[in-house]
């Protein structure tokens, strides 16, 4: 789902509501994940997961093209744990899963 399909739907969802008022409180919501982790905190959706950031250190990478060695700087990268209800409700058998 892209964030303008999720504006669409919830607009949809609540006809009380313009959708420039949805996508700005979409946008805040997104917006406030992102300080959070990059002030290195965590964002947890009960339920659904749990975002964080993990530092990955420098290392010697290669070039594929030539096999030339190159330097690969340390960097932050977000990651995402999923939450039991989520990984419950993916692993669904049968016909449950509609």
């Amino acid at each position: 789902m892209l964030k303008s399909e999720l504006i669409e739907r919830l607009a949809s969802e609540y006809p009380h509501m313009t959708q420039k008022d949805v996508e700005r409180i979409v946008n805040l919501i997104l917006d406030s994940m992102i300080e959070t982790l990059e002030k290195g905190g965590r964002v947890e959706l009960r339920g659904f997961g749990a975002f964080s950031v993990r530092s990955r250190p420098a290392r010697v990478g290669r070039n594929p093209r030539t096999g030339e060695a190159v330097s690969v700087p340390a960097k932050h990268v977000p990651f995402f744990k999923s939450g039991k209800e989520l990984r419950e409700r993916l692993n669904l058998t049968g016909d449950d899963n509609e």
